[in-house]
């Protein structure tokens, strides 16, 4: 079994930056596939990104080149560095461990002036 807390969001404003982090619970962290979504008010939830058992990332088009995805596998933390912010991104991000479709409560991103 593992938990998943999320933090980091927050208000910030256009082209600003924020740094998310997903902080879990369990063992054998590395075998797991780490992702990034976001649900946006009224739409569904969207895929970001990826972090696979080898350390490759992947990214949807959206946040390519703004977004990173990194881990500290002695903090069990995996990050999504978010860069050059804009209102669109305003969602609730959510991380997930696979395999077992484990997801974190959500954090609150606004980008507004």
């Amino acid at each position: 079994q593992v938990q998943l807390v999320e933090s980091g969001g927050g208000l910030v404003e256009p082209g600003g930056s924020l740094r998310l982090s997903c902080a879990a619970s369990g063992s054998n962290l590395r075998y797991y596939v780490m992702e990034w979504y976001r649900q946006a008010p009224g739409k569904q939830r969207e895929f970001l990104a990826r972090l696979s058992v080898t350390g490759s990332s992947t990214y949807v088009d959206s946040v390519k080149g703004r977004f990173t995805m990194s881990r500290d596998s002695v903090k069990k933390t995996m990050y999504l560095q978010m860069n050059s912010l804009k209102p669109e991104d305003t969602a609730v991000y959510y991380c997930k461990f696979t395999p077992g479709g484990f997801w974190g409560q959500g954090t609150q991103v606004t980008v507004s002036s």
